[in-house]
Parts: C-alpha cells; sequence; structure tokens
C-alpha cells in the first residue's frame, strides 16, 4: 500500500471562516497547553507526560474549558501527537548530536493546520463538498478526481486561504517497463537545467523578481504597530506574497518534471549537498530560490509511477573531467567552454550533464569520439 495526498483550495463564506478560525485558535492553544505541562512536570518532578497522559488530561479539561468541548476530539488527538512528534524529534536530534531544536510555543502566526485523523469524524469529503463540524458544507475546487480510500483530512490556512489536504490510501501499483532513453542533468544558478543532449532550462528566478516588492511589503509591516490591526493586515500582505512565489516554484518544477519524463525514461541528477551549499552568504538566496531539492523529489516519485529512475550520483569534478577521454581540464567557473586537447569543445554545463550521466550508468555518457574541434555548440532551448 502507497499514500498519495492530494491539496484542494476550499471557497468559505464569511461565517465559515469565522469558524475555521475559532477552530484554529483553539488547537493552538491547546497545544501550547499541552507544551506547557509537559515542561511544569519535568520542572517539578522530572517527570516526563507522554501523549496517553494529556489525551486524559484533555478528556477531563473538555469538561471544564467550552472551547476545548467544541471542538472535534479527534482533532485533538491529533494535535497532541504532533505535539508528542515534536517531542520525538528532539530527542532523536539530541540522541544523533544534531541540534536540539527544542519544541516552542505556537505563536498565531506559526499554527496553521488542522488534522483530523479519521474521515467521517468531523470531516467528511463527498464529491465537491466538504462538511466540517460546526462550519458546515463547504464547496471544494476539486480539480482531480480523488483516488483510493481517504484516511486522513487537514485543513490548512495559507496566506489567509483555506485548503484542505486529503491523504489517500492506494494499492501498489503493477511495474512497469519504460523504454525511453536516459539523460544526465547538471543543475546550475545561471541555467535551472542543462541536459546531456544540450538542451538548456531557464532558471526564472521568482524570489528575485519579486524582491522589490517584498521589501516594500515587509518595510511597510516593520512600521506598524504590534498588536494593532495594521499590522495584521500587512502580514496578511506579506504572507500571500510569499505563497505566490512559492505556488510559482511548485508549478516550474511540476512542468519541467513532466516536460523531462515525457522523453526519458532513466534521468541522473547531481547528489547535491545543498545544506552546506546554502552557508555561501552570496549565493545563499539564489539557490533557496531554485529549489533543487525539492525538484529532484517531485521527479524521483513522477518516474516512479512511470516506470522510469532517477538515479542520484556524486558531482564531485563533472565539469572538470573530459566527458570523451577523462583527461581533467582544470577551469574556473568563469570559464563557461570545456575545451580538451582530445579536440571536444563544448558548454561546460553540458560536459558536466554527460559525465552525470555516464555515472550513473556506464557506457551511455560518452561523448561520440566524431565531433571535430570547434563544431558549432547547438542552439539553447530555453524552457520557462
Amino acid at each position: 500500500m502507497q499514500l498519495k495526498s492530494y491539496k484542494f483550495r476550499l471557497w468559505t463564506n464569511a461565517n465559515q471562516e469565522r469558524e475555521l478560525g475559532i477552530a484554529l485558535e483553539t488547537h493552538r492553544r491547546l497545544y501550547n497547553d499541552a507544551l506547557a505541562q509537559r515542561q511544569w512536570f519535568y520542572d517539578q518532578w522530572q517527570i516526563s507526560r507522554n501523549y496517553c497522559d494529556q489525551s486524559g488530561w484533555y478528556k477531563e479539561e473538555r469538561l471544564k474549558n467550552p472551547y476545548f468541548a467544541r471542538i472535534n476530539f479527534s482533532s485533538a488527538q491529533g494535535t497532541l501527537r504532533r505535539l508528542d512528534k515534536a517531542f520525538a524529534n528532539f530527542f532523536r536530534r539530541v540522541k544523533n548530536g544534531e541540534k536540539p531544536g527544542y519544541p516552542r510555543f505556537k505563536s498565531r502566526e506559526r499554527f496553521d493546520s488542522i488534522l483530523y485523523p479519521s474521515h467521517g469524524d468531523g470531516v467528511r469529503l463527498s464529491g465537491n463538498r466538504l462538511r466540517v463540524q460546526h462550519a458546515g458544507t463547504i464547496r471544494v475546487c476539486l480539480h482531480r478526481e480523488v483516488e483510493g480510500k481517504i484516511k486522513t483530512l487537514c485543513l490548512k490556512r495559507e496566506g489567509g486561504k483555506w485548503f484542505v489536504v486529503v491523504t489517500c490510501e492506494l494499492p501498489d501499483r503493477a511495474k512497469i517497463e519504460n523504454t525511453l532513453p536516459p539523460i544526465g542533468l547538471d543543475f546550475g544558478l545561471t541555467h535551472f537545467v542543462t541536459t546531456s543532449d544540450g538542451e538548456r532550462i531557464a532558471n526564472p528566478r521568482f524570489l528575485k523578481a519579486e524582491l522589490p516588492v517584498l521589501r516594500r511589503a515587509q518595510r511597510a509591516l516593520s512600521r506598524k504597530k504590534k498588536g494593532g490591526s495594521n499590522r495584521r493586515k500587512a502580514r496578511l500582505q506579506l504572507s500571500r506574497l510569499h505563497a505566490r512565489v512559492a505556488n510559482l516554484r511548485h508549478e516550474h518544477r511540476h512542468r519541467v518534471s513532466n516536460h523531462l519524463l515525457s522523453r526519458y525514461g532513466r534521468i541522473a541528477v547531481e547528489g547535491l549537498n545543498v545544506r552546506g551549499m546554502v552557508k555561501n552568504r552570496r549565493l545563499a538566496r539564489a539557490i533557496s530560490d531554485v529549489a533543487w531539492s525539492s525538484f529532484v523529489e517531485v521527479l524521483t516519485l513522477k518516474a516512479e509511477r512511470a516506470g522510469g529512475e532517477v538515479r542520484k550520483v556524486s558531482p564531485s569534478y563533472s565539469s572538470q573531467i573530459c566527458s570523451r577521454c577523462s583527461a581533467n581540464v582544470p577551469k574556473s567557473l568563469a570559464v563557461r567552454l570545456h575545451r580538451c586537447n582530445c579536440g571536444l569543445v563544448l558548454d561546460r554545463d553540458q560536459n558536466a550533464a554527460l559525465n552525470i550521466l555516464e555515472r550513473a550508468w556506464p557506457g551511455t555518457g560518452q561523448w561520440g569520439v566524431t565531433l571535430p574541434l570547434g563544431e558549432v555548440l547547438q542552439e539553447a532551448v530555453c524552457f520557462s
């Protein structure tokens, strides 16, 4: 069995938004109260509270607190499990010697979702209508058919808009044979992707394009009085701009992955250490904007469904080694053309893509030996 998630926009009216907002705020306070209880028990008696303890506490607390009594019991358990998972991850990181990241109290800006662990308990999806406890029936922008058995639903607020994330359980698909040819991909900042066939996919730089507007919105937010309604409106406007950038980036990686998988079956990519690369303060924003890791995740998932394969290889010296004779040709980043004594002349990114393909599947990435010196490079094909 495998899980698949769908995300749909909810068309809410004023009353429904108010009820969903009240429920979200109640869940946030439940999360913070449960966290405060765990801290108090440990500070006073060095006793750890787990999910079972706090689930029993909530069952008694909702008899006294009308707000806790109003929310769905299963969704409240989902919030308590969320806190329990945060502590489990904290102890795991401590054990592994990583940065601990102790669970912290959630402000209104950092708590934006309600999980319903069981379909039909507090929430039910029927066609393009979502029935939510206390909020009524909400129209859903059902842009695709939901497949499989619905396991969980999550109501999420992003940039002032409400969405529902539906997680379904699907049976394992029969593996199909993909006979399309292999390809190697070289990632970059000048071009998003350069293939071993010479195709270049432009880097859209969505964040850079929106930076002037984001800076003005951030300055406007910083001038507003803390706790005021104008600051809340300015924060909402800023979050909408960031959501727009994220949506454009999301659409781009899906469009590029579909474009590649319609032509190639096996795809070799660089196994980049993005977490280490963003420590470069000069390139951190550009690297975060291009979002290579998210693209590889989407590409891998879609390739598996299509019967293909995405294989990561080491990127070390991929642009320095000649893809024809394997000679080492040192060059700085400013040199964008690969020239080798064997007569091979081509773009350095395409040369790197050929080496990446060869490392993934030996014998498939070697450049033809009949290429004459100074052959005109293929025209770049921009796909944006």
